[in-house]
């Protein structure tokens, strides 16, 4: 019995999710070091106001993720296997000692201030239900030979759920086409920039260059990369997995494969969503997946250690 640790990416977000972590010693110092390092206070990073900002929003997912983490890391609790979509992929690598938690939030806070330069207004994610990852890429090539308009197929969460890229009005002739095609749904995220494909090469490159001296370590217990959904084992290769995960699509579904046959049983997802433990509930029904926004830590704590047969 195995654990893993899941970071979700943004969209996950929520008005007041930090005020929501749990009430724990580890939690408010976690809480108090990433306000030192920022020079700020960080709880005032969820407001409904402070939400509408990429760099609030991948700050604060962050600081949850990592808070999570050091609360389960207290309760003996220290998963062997860590995994992140897209922001998300930094707190995976604090988690498994990769990256120093104060070294993340400085590169968290620049990668999402190249993010919002690079396009600050009328792009974002929509996500397609229903499609496979070729269908949508189908109709994306439809879209642009009909309309110069273009997508990009942006997170692979399951077979048939992507997330696609784009400017405000591709998105929505886009969300048309999919939906006569036999989509479900298409609905535009809580994003405002159009993450995980090549309108972010110049910021990725930007980021690359920027994160050459922070120190990185080989990581203890493994980490899936973002782009190909593969384990990492050195500080280098999971530099430039952070560095340039924003222009590369999003490979979960993989990630969660690989974590799954390399012997994963229990999975449990930072605040503030549910939305990966949605995922492997409806993809790999036989494992264990839990959302640790919508338990009490102590319960949470228990219900792992039964399903690892710690108890």
């Amino acid at each position: 019995m195995t654990l893993a640790c899941l970071f979700p990416g943004q969209g996950a977000q929520s008005p007041g999710f930090l005020h929501r972590l749990p009430e724990h010693d580890v939690v408010r110092a976690t809480l108090d070091e990433a306000s030192s390092v920022l020079g700020s206070d960080v709880l005032a990073l969820d407001s409904a106001e402070a939400l509408q900002s990429t760099v609030a929003v991948q700050i604060g997912l962050t600081v949850a993720g990592v808070a999570q983490a050091r609360a389960l890391a207290h309760a003996g609790l220290t998963p062997q296997f860590s995994a992140g979509l897209s922001v998300g992929a930094y707190p995976a690598a604090v988690c498994c000692g990769a990256l120093a938690f104060a070294d993340a939030l400085r590169m968290v806070r620049k990668r999402a201030e190249l993010m919002e330069a690079a396009w600050p207004s009328g792009y974002g994610l929509s996500a397609v239900s229903g499609l496979s990852e070729t269908q949508v890429e189908q109709l994306a090539q439809t879209l642009a030979a009909q309309t110069g308009e273009r997508v990009y197929v942006a997170n692979v969460n399951a077979p048939r759920q992507i997330v696609v890229a784009g400017a405000d009005a591709a998105l929505k002739s886009f969300a048309t086409l999919a939906l006569a095609a036999g989509a479900r749904k298409a609905q535009r995220l809580a994003v405002s920039v159009p993450s995980h494909c090549e309108l972010l090469t110049d910021a990725a490159d930007a980021l690359v260059a920027w994160s050459r001296e922070i120190p990185f370590r080989a990581p203890e217990g493994v980490y899936i990369d973002n782009r190909g959904g593969r384990p990492l084992y050195s500080g280098d290769a999971i530099r430039a997995d952070l560095a340039t995960n924003m222009r590369h699509t999003v490979r979960w579904f993989d990630a969660l494969t690989v974590m799954i046959e390399s012997g994963a049983t229990v999975l449990v997802e930072a605040p503030p969503g549910q939305v990966l433990t949605d995922i492997a509930r409806e993809q790999v029904p036989d494992v264990t997946a839990l959302s640790a926004a919508s338990l009490p830590l102590d319960r949470l704590v228990a219900t792992i250690r039964r399903r690892l047969g710690e108890e």
